[in-house]
C-alpha cells in the first residue's frame, strides 16, 4: 500500500508550495460547473464621499454566470438608476458619485448573486457606509487657573467620526506638546496631567483631530492654562491683606495617588477574539505616581503583552478567551497607593472549524458538506440552495441536512447546485459558497509534461501531479520510463497527488512518471528532477569594533552549484545600505571607508540563488573618544571646599573609565589649566579641596580606552576668600658660590598659593654650632638671597618662611647649608703601587685631613701615563688617563695598563671648588706579557716543492721576543685537514723557505710569536704549490684598477690561472649594507664597463671568476665624477664635429679600400708584417664583435724580450700586491698614463708597445688621443 499523508502543519514552505496544487485542482474551466465567488468587497465598507464607490464581486462558472444585486434585502435594479453601471462579464458595481451622486443616497447592505445553469453563489452582506469628518462644535473654553500641584485634565471630545478619528495635543506652532510620566494622552484623547508645575503655564493646548478616510484635521479652539505657583500666590495675597491679617497659602504639599481614569474600584471590559485588548489607568498625584499591572490568579501573556503611555496602557494582541479575567493597575508614590481592577471578557464572533468545501462526484457517487464553526456565544449554523433556505428550496431526493451536515446520496446529475452555509451570533456572521458538482470525466493531469525540478539537496523535493477526474483517480508513481511503482518510507504520497521526496539526494535525480486512472480511462506524464549542491558562506563576516573615521571590511565567501548563478546583497540592519559612495561592496567583502557613528549595527550578507538563500550577519561597533560632558554644576560652596556635578557626553560605545577635573586660576594663572583631580567613570559628582585666594573655574574631560573627550565648558567661577599662608617655599638650600658668602634659594609659592595678596619671604640663618642669634630679612619676588662676609665652608641652619598681608605661614623647618668652597690645600701623602699583573695595578694613599679639604669632599684622582715601552726603548706623546673614586676612599685598581712599560701617576683629592696639588710622581713597571699578532705573513715564490714565507715583528711585543711559531697542514679538495707539522724560528729571523712540499697542494699555516710569558695570537695565511714551472694552477685576479667617469666606470683587472675563465664583476655603494649588484663579463676579457652610476658617488668593486670556489679579488674603492652643469654643450650636438666625423669616416673608407687592393695583390701593411713575423697563436687581432684588442707589440719591444708577452705569465702569489706593483696594466697601453676606456668599453689609444715609464716622445701628446688618432691608430 502507497503511504498516503496530509500536508504537516511543522512544514509552513511545503504547505504553501500544496496550497498551490491545490487551487490548482480545481474543476477546469472548460467543464460545467456551478459559479464560484472570486472576489468581493469588505463586509463593512466605508468610501470616501467624494469618489465613485466600487462595490466589488466577480466569479467564475461553466457557463459563466450572470449577476444581480440585492440593497436592504430586496432587488437592485441597476438599470433604473443612471448613476449606477456593472463592469461587463463581471458583476462590480459602479456608483458615480464625482458626477452629481451623492454618497449618502447609497448607504445600504447590499448582496451580490453569481448564477448559472447549475447554481447560484451569493456575497457577504456589504454594508456601504461613507466616511464623515465633521467639524468641532463652537464652544467657549474658560482659561484653566490651577495651583502648581494640583492635578489637571484638559478634555478633547473631539467629534463622532466614521472611522473614528486619531486625536493628538500641539501647540500654534504645530509642535507635539511633550508627554512624560506626569503629562500624558488618555485613549479618549483627554490630556491628563498628575500635577501640574509653572513650566505647564500656556495659553496653547490644541486637540487636533485626523481623519484618514478623507485626509482632513480638524482644530479645536486653544485651550489656556495659567499655574500658581506659591511664592507668587502669596505675593498677590500679601498685597491685597492689611498688616494685621493672617495670610499666606499653604506650601505645595504631597499628595498620594488618585486615579483620574477610570473611576471606581472596579469596571469591565468585553474585547473580541483576535482584537487588540488596550486597558488604562491614569493617576494623580503628588510626587507623580508610577503605574504597574497585574493579572490576578494568573501571569500577563508572555510575547503579547506590550506597555504605552509610560506604562499607564496595557496593551494585548491577539486576545483569546484564555485572556479573560481581571487585570489590576496599581498606581504608587512615596506617600501610598491606589488600584482599580478591570474585569475583561472575551467574546468571540463565528469562526471556522472546518468550512464546507466544493464537492465533485460522478453520477451514484456519494459525499457531505461540513459546515462546522464556534464563537462565543456558541454560533447558529443554517443552509441555503442556490441562495435560498434550504427549507424552501426545491427538494432534492439525493440530500438530507443533518444540523452542520448535508450528506447526499446516490447522486445524478441534477443534483449539481451551489450550498450556502450561515454561522452566526450577536457579534457577527460567516458566510460560505460550496457547490456540489456531479460529472463523469475521464483523468486528466494538469501539471505541464516534462516538468524540470530542481532541489537542494538534503531539501524536500515536491513532484506535481495535478489532476482532476470524476470518479476521483487514483494516483501512481514510477521512477524512470520503466521503473517499478515508487513505495516505502522514503517517499510521501499526498492526496493532491504531489510525491514528496523528503531529504533528496544526489542518486535522486532522474525522470518520475505520474500515472492517473478510473474507470472511464488512465493517463501519465513525465517531470524530472535534478539535485543541486547547497549554497554555503564558508568564511562568515566577524564582529568589528572600529574606531571613528577608520576602515572595516566584512568578508562573505561562498561556495555554490556551479549550475547556479548567485547574487549577494548586503543589508544593514535589515534594510538597504545606505546610498553612499563610503561603502564598497566587492566581490566577496564589504568594505566601509571613514567610518562615522550612523555606520553603526548589524550587516548581513545574504546570497541568493533560484533554489536556495543562506545569510550570515555581524555586528558592527564603531567607537571613538566619548564626547565632553556638559552642564557642570557647582553647589556647597564653603571657604575650602566646594561640590562639582557634571552629565556625562556620549561615551561612543567604548565605556568612559575616568573623569579629568582641572582647574583654572582667574586671579593668578588666566587662560591656563592645572590638573586638580580624577574620578572613576562611574561617578558625576566630586568634592575638590580649595585653596584661599583664589578664582576658580573648572571643566571636566572625559576618557575612554580610545582617549581624551574634548573639555568641557568651563563652569561658572568661584572665588575663595583669602588668608595667611598654609605652607612655606620648598627646596630650601645654602650653597656659596664664593669662599666668603652664602647664597640661600628657594622654590617660590605658586599664585594659588599665596592664599592672599602681599606675598613676601622671611630668610633667616645664623652659623651652626655656634651661639649666636637668628640673622632675618624679608623680600619680596626673588627666591634667591646672598649672604656676603661669611668664613670660608662652615655650616649654617636657615630657613624660609611665607608670608602675605593676612599674616604669616606656619613656623618652617631648617635646613643645613654651608658657605662657599675653596680648592683643597694639601696633597695626598703616602702613594703606594702594587702591580698586579701585566695589565692591571693597584693604588693606595692616604686620606687628606678633612679640614684641608676646604668643601665637601667629593673624591680623589689618579692621573697616570706611560712612560715608555721597556722593549723599544722609545718615547712617544704622553697621554694621561684620570681615573676617579668618589668618597672617601684610599684605594684604586688601574685597569687597561700595557705590558713591558714604565708608568708615572699622582693622587689630587677633589671637592665642589675643584682639584688640590698633585702628589709627587710615582714611577711603576709592569711585567711582561704575550706578543701581539705579528703584523703580517707573505707567502711567495710558490714553486713544485717549495714555498717562501716572510713576516713582520708584532706591532706591541709586550716583552723581549724569544722566538716565531710556524705550524702548517695541507688541505684536500673536500677541505679536510692534513698531519698538523710545527716549526720553531728564532726571534731574529723575517722569512723562511719551506721546502719538501707537495706539488700542487694547498697548504693552511699559523703563525705566532712568543715570549718568555707565552704565545701572541696567532696569524693564518693559505697558499698552493704549483703543478709545473709553465702555468700556475693556483688562481689569482689582481690590479684591479677602475677609471671612473659622472656616471660609469671602467674596470679593469689582471688574472692568473686556467685559462677560459668566466668572469664577473660585483659592485655597490661604498659603506652600504646593500648585497652586492653582479653584472657577468661576456668571454674571457680582463675590463667591464659599469653604466648607470650616480654622479658623485663613492662605489665599492671586486672582480670574480665562475667555478674557482668562489674566488674573487680583493675591493677596489672609486668615485664617480661630479654631475655636469646643464648648461654644458654636449660636442656630439656641434655641426663642426658632425662635419668632421663625416670627413674621417669618408677617409677611412677610401684607406680601407687601398688597403683591400694591396691585400688582393700580395702587399703586406705593418700590421700584417707583424702578425707574419710573430705568428704566436696567442696573439690575436682586435675583436670587433666584443671590443677585446689582440696584444700588439712594437719591434722595440720584441728586441727587449726574445718571446710574446703570456695572457697568463707566472707572478708570485703574493696577496698583498699593491697597485704599483703592477707591471701589465691595460693603462700601459695607451699613451703614457693617461690611456682610457670608452664609455661602451673599447680602448682609446694608439697601440704601441710597453715603455718603463718612457717620457712621451715627438708630437705625441701626454693627452687622450682625440678619435682621429684612434681611427689612425689601425693605418
Amino acid at each position: 500500500m502507497m503511504k498516503k499523508k496530509s500536508i504537516p502543519a511543522s512544514k509552513p514552505l511545503l504547505i504553501l508550495f500544496l496550497c498551490q496544487i491545490i487551487s490548482a485542482l480545481d474543476v477546469p474551466l472548460d467543464l460545467s460547473q456551478p459559479p464560484t465567488i472570486t472576489h468581493q468587497s469588505p463586509k463593512d465598507y466605508i468610501v470616501d464621499p467624494r469618489e465613485n464607490i466600487v462595490i466589488q464581486c466577480e466569479a467564475k462558472g461553466k457557463p459563466p454566470p450572470s449577476f444581480s444585486w440585492t440593497r436592504n434585502g430586496t432587488h437592485f435594479d441597476i438599470d433604473k438608476d443612471a448613476q449606477v453601471t456593472m463592469k461587463p462579464n463581471s458583476g462590480t458595481l459602479v456608483i458615480n458619485i464625482m458626477n452629481g451622486g451623492k454618497a449618502e443616497a447609497y448607504e445600504g447592505v447590499y448582496q451580490c448573486t453569481a448564477r448559472n445553469e447549475r447554481g447560484a453563489a451569493i456575497s457577504n452582506n456589504i454594508v456601504i457606509r461613507p466616511s464623515r469628518s465633521p467639524l468641532w462644535t463652537k464652544e467657549k473654553l474658560e482659561p484653566h487657573q490651577v495651583r502648581e500641584g494640583d492635578s489637571l485634565v484638559l478634555h478633547c471630545r473631539p467629534p463622532v467620526g466614521l472611522p473614528p478619528p486619531i486625536i493628538f495635543w500641539m501647540d500654534n506652532a504645530f509642535q507635539r506638546l511633550p508627554q512624560s510620566e506626569r503629562v500624558s494622552q488618555g485613549l479618549n484623547g483627554d490630556l491628563y496631567f498628575s500635577n501640574v508645575q509653572p513650566e505647564d503655564t500656556r495659553e496653547d493646548y490644541i486637540c487636533y483631530a485626523r481623519f484618514n478616510h478623507t485626509q482632513t484635521i480638524q482644530q479645536k479652539q486653544p485651550i489656556s492654562v495659567k499655574v500658581f505657583s506659591m511664592d507668587s500666590l502669596n505675593d498677590t495675597i500679601a498685597a491685597n491683606l492689611s498688616d494685621t491679617d493672617i495670610y499666606g497659602a499653604k506650601p505645595v504639599t504631597e499628595r498620594q495617588p488618585v486615579l483620574l481614569t477610570p473611576t471606581g474600584s472596579t469596571s469591565t471590559k468585553v474585547e473580541l477574539r483576535g482584537n487588540v485588548l488596550l486597558l488604562e489607568c491614569i493617576a494623580a498625584g503628588l510626587p507623580t505616581p508610577v503605574i504597574r499591572w497585574i493579572k490576578e490568579g494568573g501571569e500577563l501573556p508572555a510575547n503579547r503583552t506590550f506597555f504605552e503611555n509610560f506604562k499607564k496602557t496595557l496593551k494585548i494582541i491577539d486576545v483569546s478567551e484564555a485572556d479573560s479575567g481581571n487585570y489590576k493597575c496599581i498606581a504608587r508614590n512615596t506617600l501610598g497607593s491606589v488600584h482599580h481592577v478591570i474585569s475583561v471578557t472575551v467574546k468571540a464572533a463565528p469562526y471556522w472549524i472546518t468550512a464546507p468545501r466544493n464537492l465533485v462526484l460522478s453520477p451514484g457517487e456519494d459525499g457531505t458538506l461540513i459546515c462546522r464553526a464556534n464563537g462565543n456565544p456558541k454560533p447558529s449554523i443554517s443552509w441555503l440552495a442556490n441562495g435560498v433556505p434550504i427549507a424552501i428550496a426545491p427538494e432534492d431526493p439525493s440530500r438530507k441536512v443533518d444540523g452542520d451536515t448535508i450528506i447526499f446520496s446516490h447522486v445524478q446529475e441534477r443534483s449539481s447546485a451551489v450550498y450556502q452555509c450561515n454561522a452566526s451570533n450577536e457579534y457577527g456572521y460567516l458566510l460560505a459558497n460550496a457547490f456540489v458538482n456531479v460529472l463523469a470525466e475521464p483523468p486528466r493531469i494538469l501539471t505541464p509534461a516534462n516538468k524540470l525540478y530542481q532541489v537542494i539537496a538534503d531539501s524536500p523535493a515536491l513532484l506535481d501531479c495535478a489532476y482532476f477526474g470524476s470518479p476521483k483517480p487514483e494516483i501512481e508513481w514510477f521512477k524512470g520510463v520503466k521503473g517499478s511503482i515508487l513505495r516505502g518510507n522514503e517517499y510521501v504520497f499526498h492526496d493532491n497527488g504531489t510525491l514528496e521526496i523528503p531529504v533528496a539526494q544526489k542518486d535522486s535525480t532522474g525522470t518520475y512518471t505520474c500515472v492517473a486512472r478510473n474507470e472511464l480511462g488512465k493517463i501519465q506524464n513525465e517531470v524530472h528532477l535534478e539535485i543541486k549542491d547547497p549554497t554555503m558562506i564558508i568564511k562568515q563576516p566577524e564582529y568589528k569594533v572600529v574606531q571613528r573615521y577608520g576602515q572595516v571590511s566584512f568578508e562573505c565567501i561562498i561556495k555554490h552549484d556551479s549550475t547556479l548563478l548567485p547574487t549577494v546583497i548586503w543589508l544593514k540592519d535589515n534594510d538597504e545600505l545606505p546610498d553612499d559612495e563610503r561603502f564598497l561592496v566587492g566581490k566577496d567583502n564589504l568594505t566601509i571607508m571613514n567610518v562615522t557613528d550612523k555606520d553603526d549595527g548589524t550587516y548581513t550578507c545574504i546570497v541568493n540563488t533560484t533554489l536556495d538563500s543562506v545569510s550570515a550577519s555581524a555586528v558592527l561597533t564603531v567607537v571613538a573618544r566619548p564626547n565632553p560632558p556638559f552642564d557642570l554644576e557647582l553647589t556647597g560652596q564653603l571657604e575650602r571646599s566646594i561640590e562639582l556635578s557634571w552629565i556625562p557626553g556620549d561615551e561612543n560605545n567604548s565605556p568612559i573609565t575616568h573623569f579629568v577635573i582641572e582647574y583654572e586660576d582667574g586671579l593668578h594663572e588666566p587662560g591656563v589649566w592645572h590638573y586638580q583631580t580624577e574620578v572613576p567613570g562611574t561617578q558625576t559628582t566630586v568634592q575638590l579641596k580649595l585653596s584661599p585666594y583664589v578664582n576658580y573655574s573648572f571643566r571636566v574631560v572625559a576618557v575612554n580606552k580610545i582617549g581624551r573627550s574634548q573639555p568641557s565648558e568651563p563652569s561658572e567661577q568661584y572665588l575663595t576668600k583669602s588668608a595667611s599662608p598654609d605652607e612655606n617655599p620648598a627646596n630650601v638650600q645654602g650653597i656659596g658660590s664664593e669662599p666668603d658668602n652664602l647664597v640661600i634659594t628657594w622654590e617660590s609659592l605658586k599664585g594659588f598659593q599665596s592664599n592672599g595678596p602681599g606675598l613676601q619671604y622671611k630668610v633667616s640663618w645664623r652659623q651652626k654650632d655656634v651661639d649666636d642669634e637668628w640673622t632675618s630679612v624679608i623680600v619680596a619676588n626673588v627666591s634667591k638671597y646672598i649672604v656676603s662676609g661669611t668664613p670660608t665652608f662652615v655650616p649654617y641652619e636657615i630657613k624660609v618662611q611665607a608670608l602675605n598681608d593676612l599674616g604669616y605661614a606656619p613656623e618652617p623647618s631648617e635646613v643645613i647649608g654651608h658657605s662657599g668652597e675653596d680648592l683643597p690645600m694639601v696633597a695626598p701623602g703616602n702613594v703606594q703601587v702594587h702591580v698586579i699583573n701585566s695589565t692591571l695595578a693597584k693604588v693606595h694613599w692616604d686620606p687628606v685631613p678633612l679640614k684641608t679639604v676646604r668643601g665637601h669632599l667629593q673624591g680623589y684622582k689618579v692621573y697616570y701615563w706611560k712612560v715608555q715601552s721597556l722593549s723599544r726603548r722609545s718615547r712617544r706623546h704622553v697621554e694621561k688617563k684620570i681615573l676617579t673614586f668618589r668618597g672617601n676612599k684610599t684605594f684604586g685598581m688601574l685597569p687597561g695598563l700595557e705590558p713591558y712599560s714604565s708608568y708615572k701617576l699622582n693622587v689630587r683629592v677633589v671637592n665642589g671648588k675643584g682639584e688640590g696639588p698633585a702628589s709627587p710622581d710615582k714611577v711603576f713597571k709592569t711585567p711582561e706579557g704575550v706578543p701581539s699578532s705579528p703584523s703580517y705573513l707573505k707567502i711567495t715564490n710558490p714553486t713544485l716543492d717549495s714555498l717562501t714565507l716572510e713576516w713582520g715583528s708584532p706591532t706591541h711585543p709586550n716583552g723581549v721576543l724569544t722566538s716565531y711559531i710556524l705550524k702548517f697542514q695541507p688541505i684536500n679538495n673536500t677541505h679536510e685537514l692534513g698531519p698538523l707539522v710545527e716549526i720553531r724560528i728564532p726571534a731574529n729571523e723575517s722569512s723562511l723557505i719551506l721546502k719538501n712540499l707537495n706539488y700542487s697542494t694547498r697548504y693552511k699555516f699559523y703563525f705566532n710569536a712568543q715570549t718568555s710569558v707565552g704565545s701572541g695570537s696567532q696569524i693564518t695565511e693559505e697558499a698552493v704549490t704549483i703543478m709545473d714551472e709553465v702555468q700556475p694552477l693556483y688562481p689569482r685576479i689582481r690590479n684591479v684598477t677602475t677609471a671612473a667617469a659622472e656616471t660609469y666606470a671602467n674596470i679593469s683587472w689582471e688574472y692568473e690561472g686556467p685559462d677560459h675563465a668566466n668572469f664577473y664583476v660585483e659592485y655597490g655603494v661604498a659603506g652600504s649594507k646593500e648585497d652586492w649588484k653582479k653584472e657577468i663579463v661576456n668571454g674571457s676579457r680582463s675590463f667591464f664597463v659599469l653604466k648607470g652610476l650616480t654622479p658623485g658617488t663613492a662605489y665599492k668593486v671586486r672582480v670574480g671568476a665562475e667555478g674557482l670556489s668562489g674566488f674573487r679579488s680583493s675591493e677596489d674603492v672609486f668615485e664617480t665624477g661630479p654631475a655636469m652643469a646643464s648648461r654644458q654643450v654636449d660636442i656630439a650636438t656641434q655641426g663642426w664635429f658632425i662635419g668632421l666625423m663625416c670627413a674621417v669616416a669618408l677617409l677611412i673608407l677610401i684607406l680601407l679600400i687601398v688597403c683591400f687592393i694591396r691585400r688582393n695583390k700580395g702587399g703586406k701593411y705593418p700590421v700584417k708584417e707583424k702578425e707574419d713575423a710573430h705568428a704566436d697563436p696567442e696573439i690575436q687581432p682586435m675583436k670587433e664583435d666584443d671590443g677585446t684588442f689582440g696584444e700588439y707589440r712594437s719591434l722595440e719591444s720584441d728586441a727587449e724580450d726574445h718571446k710574446p708577452l703570456k695572457k697568463g705569465s707566472r707572478t708570485p702569489s703574493d696577496r698583498t700586491v699593491k697597485k704599483e706593483d703592477s707591471d701589465d696594466s691595460l693603462v700601459d697601453y695607451g699613451e703614457g698614463v693617461n690611456g682610457q676606456f670608452n664609455e661602451d668599453g673599447s680602448f682609446i689609444g694608439q697601440y704601441s708597445g710597453k715603455k718603463e715609464k718612457e717620457p712621451a716622445e715627438g708630437n705625441e701628446s701626454s693627452e687622450a688621443p682625440s678619435p682621429v688618432n684612434a681611427m689612425n691608430s689601425f693605418v
